[in-house]
């Protein structure tokens, strides 16, 4: 009886915990290999996706070539189309830029 209270109480205790989600979000230069076929260019872009699952999910290494430029972590929820956050130099600038008003 005292184990099965012991893991009652644990478990109550581990639930009360709050969670809290992040994201990692990756910013590249992105060029395309395939320059009759684009009408783009090079071109700037924001994504949740590694280096290896872009590449891979635009084309691979014979259609895109990119460089990892920055990288930084979000907190919070990415469902339902939600902007990313702004790198933290951006959030500084914005804080910054505020203070002085």
């Amino acid at each position: 009886m005292k184990h099965l209270n012991f893991i009652s109480l644990f478990t109550l205790s581990l639930l009360s915990f709050s969670a809290s989600a992040e994201y990692r979000v990756y910013q590249y230069f992105v060029k395309s290999k395939m320059e009759r076929f684009s009408a783009t260019g090079n071109y700037l872009v924001t994504s949740t996706l590694d280096p290896v699952s872009y590449l891979s999910y635009h084309g691979g290494n014979e259609a895109i070539a990119i460089d990892l430029l920055r990288t930084w972590t979000c907190r919070g929820y990415t469902g339902a189309s939600k902007e990313h956050c702004n790198p933290p130099l951006e959030e500084s600038k914005i804080l910054e830029g505020s203070a002085n008003l």
